[in-house]
């Protein structure tokens, strides 16, 4: 019993010296900043953990992992503080200057898991620490997205940072525009960026808005789809609507997530014809880390 507490307290002290070495020795490449966070990342930390065999014999990344930082002003910390709910640890957003993440990334779901996280103070102290958080999709968003994109790049090299930050008319591509008899008019847009390929099905987040005959918003929905390009069929998988009277809601599926056919006389079906088009002429994009 004694070495099995011996090996455990020696596992915790390499864990916490790890921690603080890759901050004291780490070359931290800059990512972005705002008046609340500056993001940086360590591109030698960078590891793919897993890979995955696909038809055609090639080894394609499903796992990789590296380390980041995040440093925060007194409302980064004040927010990073309130969304952890540790205030009762934590009460002084000025105790709270960065933290060190261990960030795993799936790039065939574009998804992040935070493996490791430790919280500083202005000492280099650890104040905190948050172990295995849960798995997430990364869209436009997410709090991590410069993350994951700088992740994915070391690995991939296909331009992932790049598309992030291009303008949003480059980013975004209008699928289509329709005004109803009351004056009121709706958007439709998809995120080029989230796009990904699996079968005949496209992956992808859109973002549509509608405004009433005075221009006012009215709506907006923040919706995750899969449609099938070949059937002409889709699907919500995931989303939010807002509203001016209930702000952000979980967007429900009228069709519980079942998919529904797009009828040649509906709006969504100028939006299918634009995207079988862009597949089409982005193939290389959308199948960038496909194992089909």
């Amino acid at each position: 019993m004694r070495k099995i507490f011996f090996a455990l307290a020696i596992l915790c002290a390499v864990m916490i010296f790890i921690t603080r070495d890759v901050d004291a020795e780490t070359n931290w490449y800059w990512l972005e900043s705002n008046d609340k966070y500056s993001k940086s990342f360590d591109p030698e930390s960078v590891t793919v953990n897993k890979k995955a065999l696909t038809k055609d014999g090639r080894e394609v990344a499903i796992e990789i992992e590296a380390w980041t930082k995040t440093e925060y002003s007194y409302e980064g910390a004040a927010e990073t503080i309130k969304t952890y709910g540790i205030t009762n640890v934590l009460p002084d957003p000025n105790s709270l200057k960065y933290s060190l993440a261990l960030i795993r990334v799936n790039p065939q779901n574009r998804t992040r898991q935070y493996v490791r996280e430790d919280f500083y103070d202005g000492t280099g102290k650890v104040v905190w620490s948050k172990n295995e958080g849960s798995v997430k999709e990364v869209n436009s968003q997410s709090f991590d997205e410069e993350f994951y994109c700088a992740i994915v790049d070391e690995v991939f090299q296909m331009g992932e940072l790049d598309r992030k930050r291009t303008p949003t008319k480059e980013r975004w591509i209008d699928l289509w525009t329709h005004t109803d008899d009351d004056g009121s008019t709706t958007t439709l847009s998809a995120d080029t960026t989230t796009m990904r390929l699996k079968g005949s099905n496209l992956i992808l987040w859109e973002w549509q808005v509608t405004k009433n005959s005075a221009g006012k918003t009215t709506e907006i929905r923040f919706m995750k789809k899969a449609i099938n390009l070949t059937q002409g069929t889709e699907s919500v998988k995931d989303g939010q609507v807002w509203t001016p009277t209930n702000s952000w809601k979980d967007l429900k599926d009228e069709y519980d997530g079942a998919y529904r056919m797009i009828a040649t006389d509906e709006p969504d079906y100028q939006g299918l014809v634009q995207l079988r088009v862009y597949v089409k002429n982005n193939r290389e994009w959308v199948t960038r880390y496909s194992l089909d």
